[in-house]
């Protein structure tokens, strides 16, 4: 081998070998333990210590594992061709159904409770337009006479007198009970509307005036009719607010009057399977699958042969003229723990008509905090539940409206549940409850008693879709035999021949089974977030679990030893000095730092910078006398001694 070839073999072998050409396996597989971005297997070899290289060796084990489990699931999957069909079958719940006639009580039964006030309204409604109510003959038989009572006798028009204003007369209005014009003090104010001037040719109100008397507010309607009804309504309350619930019950129809014939998914069903509801502005009401006895219906098919067939007979000359103005009944589909809300939600009934109402099923789940202001239960809702039912967000609103009117009126408005140790408005305990209560349902409307504010929608509701259709019934071919046979059945309860405008048939069913859901999801999910970061992290720095549980052993346990270690070492010399004996030191001996005038901080002093330095303090010589030059003895180095060096003799 040639000399150079020796000295390069030498050279080679005396450099540390690393990589493929490391000479066993071992060698290989710490050089790439070393070497790798593969943290586990790095941590395994430069970790000290046995239980931490063993607790290494089980996460990298644990992730290879992991990894070739998820890898494998996704290759059969991705070479699998398959199709997976889910179909089901589920029977919906019929919701439940509520029944109410428009006409709350029979007039034949409330006719002497609402006499005095009906006379005062036909007395109005002459005065205003010339006429009498148009009666049928059979209910001006059993009537008193048509003349309305005046002067002191027309209670109902001196507590709230009814006002007529021409155009142009804004400050001065006809009064009704005396026919007379009269000033008007106070704000003209349009039900439900801001203040306004009249500007048509005759508009109609009412005055609504405190216990003072000092801020009267009169309260008009585009129409004539409207005023009428409504002053009659607030007069209807006052009296029906004051009759016990048990002699209402009593005034209204019963469910073997109002319910004819009943059919519900092909099998005949009767009064028996509705329960009864007192509503106060709709007298008794009847809901079909209430969950009575903890059962409640359901339906398997869809269409109108499995719903709900019922023909109601509403008997309409027992209705109340001023009270409603249309012919029919009112129904609601709703839960079984939900109130129903007939006057807001309510559909109308007509009569002489097939009402068929398809119903779809929408459910829908919110989020609560903090993706929504939704209520789960409205437990969390500063507002108690007046209603026996489930919370909802009408609920809550008119347990608010309640709340308000027992605080500022001091009674309860009746068309709404009694809260607890309050009782009912009427003239006798509360005559400005009128005056109160417009007042609040003005605040109410523009959202300055706070309850739109407090009140919450609930989290999860049901909603059913209507869908209306009309179509004349009976027909004119079969109108003789059908109302001939209904007459027959109905001997017992209705004793008169049935005509086709006192019934009215009702069809509720679901068009489809299909139940549409839905449901919110936060968009942004805790397993959403970590798998963000970590493809963030291994995008940019390939940083992964292992990774993140490096970091954690080396910047916070490893760290942390550290810095604990130095501390004690710190306190252990500390304590160490404080338990050794104190020992004189002698005093320290001046140094060129203690010199004042050289500052270390600056360049080293040159030449010329060092003369301007102060000389050191010089050490101190011990003291000897002088020498006496008087003894010293010179040899003399010349024969002769020079005359200037000669020494005078002492004499």
């Amino acid at each position: 081998m040639a000399p150079g070839e020796k000295i390069k073999a030498k050279i080679k072998k005396s450099l540390p070998v690393t990589g493929p050409q490391a000479p066993t396996v071992k060698e290989l597989m710490r050089w790439y333990c070393l070497n790798t971005n593969t943290h586990g297997c790095r941590r395994i070899v430069v970790s000290r210590g046995r239980l931490r290289r063993l607790l290494w060796i089980l996460f990298t084990l644990t992730a290879v594992a992991l990894i070739f489990w998820q890898c494998a699931l996704l290759i059969l999957s991705f070479y699998t061709v398959s199709v997976s069909i889910k179909v089901h079958f589920q029977k919906l719940d019929f919701p439940a159904v509520t029944i109410c006639n428009i006409n709350p009580y029979k007039y034949s039964a409330v006719r002497d409770l609402l006499a005095e006030l009906e006379q005062e309204t036909r007395g109005a409604l002459k005065t205003l337009y010339g006429f009498s109510e148009i009666t049928s003959r059979k209910r001006r038989e059993a009537e008193p006479g048509d003349s309305a009572r005046e002067g002191p006798g027309s209670k109902f028009l001196h507590l709230v007198p009814l006002l007529a204003f021409n155009q142009g007369e804004t400050g001065k209005a006809r009064d009704f009970l005396t026919g007379r014009k009269r000033k008007v003090s106070g704000n003209i104010i349009h039900k439900a509307s801001d203040v306004m001037q009249v500007q048509d040719s005759k508009v109609v109100g009412f005055q609504l005036c405190p216990n003072d008397t000092s801020d009267c507010a009169v309260y008009t309607f585009s129409s004539g009719v409207n005023a009428i009804q409504e002053w009659y309504k607030l007069h209807y309350m006052n009296i029906m607010a004051q009759v016990p619930l048990e002699k209402k019950i009593n005034m209204s129809y019963s469910a073997e009057e109002l319910l004819v014939t009943c059919f519900f998914d092909g099998v005949s069903c009767d009064a028996r399977n509705f329960t009864l509801f007192h509503h106060p502005m709709y007298g008794n009401c009847y809901t079909f699958n209430n969950r009575e006895n903890e059962t409640t219906l359901s339906t398997s098919m869809g269409g109108s042969e499995y719903g709900l067939q019922v023909i109601l007979y509403v008997n309409e000359e027992e209705y109340n003229p001023f009270l409603v103005s249309s012919t029919g009944a009112k129904v609601i589909v709703h839960r079984q723990d939900e109130y129903p809300f007939i006057e807001d939600v309510g559909t109308e009934i007509e009569t002489a008509m097939a009402t068929s109402i398809g119903m779809h099923l929408t459910e829908s789940f919110k989020l609560s905090e903090p993706y929504s202001q939704c209520t789960e239960d409205g437990s969390d809702v500063p507002v108690e539940n007046i209603y026996k039912a489930a919370y909802s967000l009408q609920i809550c609103l008119h347990s608010c409206f309640q709340a308000k009117m027992v605080e500022k009126c001091g009674c309860a408005q009746y068309s709404m549940p009694l809260p607890r140790e309050a009782s009912y408005c009427n003239y006798q305990q509360h005559p400005s409850w009128m005056y109160c209560y417009y007042q609040l349902s003005q605040a109410f409307v523009q959202e300055e008693l706070g309850c739109q504010s407090v009140c919450r929608e609930a989290c999860s509701f049901k909603e059913w879709t209507l869908t209306t259709s009309l179509a004349q019934w009976p027909s004119e071919v079969s109108e003789k035999w059908l109302l001939s046979v209904l007459t027959w059945d109905q001997g017992q309860q209705i004793k008169k021949k049935l005509n086709k405008t006192d019934l009215a048939k009702l069809l509720i069913f679901y068009k489809d089974l299909n139940q549409r859901s839905i449901m919110e999801s936060p968009a942004n999910s805790i397993e959403m977030l970590l798998s963000n970061i970590g493809g963030q992290l291994g995008l940019w720095m390939s940083c992964s679990v292992v990774c993140v549980i490096e970091i954690i052993e080396v910047f916070f346990i490893d760290s942390l030893s550290i810095i604990a270690r130095h501390q004690w070492h710190k306190a252990k010399e500390w304590w160490a000095r404080r338990q050794a004996p104190p020992c004189p030191e002698a005093p320290p001996s001046p140094r060129g730092r203690d010199n004042p005038a050289l500052n270390m901080d600056d360049d080293l002093p040159t030449f010329t910078s060092a003369l301007r330095l102060p000389p050191a303090p010089a050490a101190p010589v011990p003291g000897t006398p002088p020498p006496r030059y008087n003894t010293l003895r010179l040899e003399r180095a010349f024969s002769s001694q020079l005359t200037d060096t000669q020494v005078p003799s002492e004499s």
